[in-house]
C-alpha cells in the first residue's frame, strides 16, 4: 500500500492539514519524498488510526505521544498507568452524562404534551 498525502488522509478520514499538524507535533513521520512526492504505507496509516481511536477515548495528543513512543519499548507499567488514569477519567465522564441522561429523561417526562403550565427545565437538572 503505497499513498500519496491526499489519499493517506482519505484512508485515515482526515483531512490533509490534519496529518501535517500530527507530523508538526511529532505523532506521525514525514515519510521521505520519492521524485518529489511523499508516499505513506500501512504503518502509516495502522499509526494514523491509532492516533484517532485514542482521542475518541480521551487521550491528549501529548499522551498519544507517549503511548507511541512507549508502543516500541518495554516499558509496560508506563503504559498501563497512562491507560489507567484515562479509564477512570472515562469512568467519572459516563457516569456524568448517565445523570444527563437522567435529567433529560425526566425532563421530557415533565415537559409530555397534554400537561399545563411551564415546563420545570430546572428543576428537572436538579437545580
Amino acid at each position: 500500500m503505497d499513498m500519496t498525502i491526499g489519499k493517506f488522509a482519505k484512508a485515515g478520514n482526515v483531512g490533509v492539514e490534519t496529518i501535517r499538524f500530527y507530523q508538526r507535533r511529532g505523532l506521525l513521520p514525514t515519510p521521505r519524498g520519492h521524485e518529489g512526492v511523499r508516499r505513506y504505507d500501512g504503518e502509516n496509516l495502522r499509526r494514523l488510526k491509532f492516533i484517532r481511536q485514542a482521542q475518541s477515548a480521551g487521550f491528549t495528543l501529548e499522551e498519544i505521544k507517549q503511548l507511541l513512543d512507549l508502543d516500541s519499548g518495554e516499558d509496560r507499567e508506563s503504559a498501563r498507568r497512562l491507560a489507567r488514569a484515562r479509564l477512570e477519567a472515562l469512568t467519572v465522564r459516563i457516569a456524568e452524562l448517565e445523570e444527563a441522561r437522567r435529567s433529560l429523561e425526566k425532563l421530557v417526562g415533565e415537559c409530555a404534551s397534554g400537561k399545563t403550565g411551564p415546563c420545570p427545565i430546572l428543576h428537572s437538572f436538579g437545580v
